[in-house]
């Protein structure tokens, strides 16, 4: 897949697909969910690290203990820093620095097994376009469990944006319930997660007037998304 947006067949969802309600209650359930899955774990982390501190017996792990600190409050930062822009309203911000949500995404892809290249060169991005590179990004880390590299591309021609992700790696893969999610079709089974994260990626993009699309290969998942400019 190369920066051609994706056509209306790789997105459409079935005939028979549970319709999609993103603005009811259950999905908005899904979405606190999911970003609590995320936080949980370096909070949690930091806890841990605070009680062997605390403990008598312990201190000979001081040193551990500091370091898991350490590395879990960086990730939890990161963290939130990512999911204010991807899935907040990020303050008033209508626009945004190609060179920052480069940061955002380093951020997230430092705490996972697969690497990025970010070849999306400094420019202004409007809040959709944003919010669509930021949310592929982290599809496309989560495509790669086994490790690989995901090569991120965003180009602006014709009053809109064209935004790849090409996740190559051993055993790169989508579940299909964020298959399901990226065609916009409701949730069938499978984790809410990572479908919920999908069928966000696919509203917002839809509600800004483009299109979400996938492909799958071997050892290769391509996600594609176009908005308007």
């Amino acid at each position: 897949m190369t920066d051609a947006a994706p056509t209306p067949a790789q997105n459409a969802p079935s005939a028979d697909a549970p319709e999609l309600n993103v603005n009811g209650p259950d999905f908005a359930a899904l979405v606190a969910a999911r970003l609590c899955h995320d936080f949980i774990s370096p909070a949690s982390a930091i806890v841990s690290g605070l009680d062997l501190l605390e403990d008598p017996s312990a201190q000979d792990m001081r040193e551990d203990a500091m370091s898991l600190i350490s590395s879990s409050a960086r990730k939890l930062a990161d963290l939130l820093q990512f999911t204010r822009v991807a899935f907040g309203a990020s303050a008033s911000a209508e626009n945004f620095d190609s060179r920052e949500l480069e940061k955002l995404a380093q951020g997230v892809f430092a705490h996972v097994r697969p690497t990025m290249d970010w070849a999306i060169p400094p420019s202004t991005l409007n809040k959709a376009s944003a919010r669509a590179i930021l949310n592929i990004a982290q599809i496309a880390a989560s495509a790669l469990p086994a490790g690989g590299k995901a090569t991120l591309r965003a180009v602006a021609a014709d009053g809109r944006v064209a935004i790849t992700a090409d996740a190559v790696g051993p055993r790169a893969r989508l579940r299909p319930e964020v298959l399901a999610g990226l065609k916009g079709e409701a949730l069938a089974e499978g984790l809410g997660g990572p479908w919920v994260q999908a069928a966000y990626l696919n509203a917002l993009v839809r509600a800004a007037g483009g299109q979400v699309g996938v492909e799958l290969g071997e050892d290769k998942v391509s996600l594609a998304a176009w908005v308007p400019a």
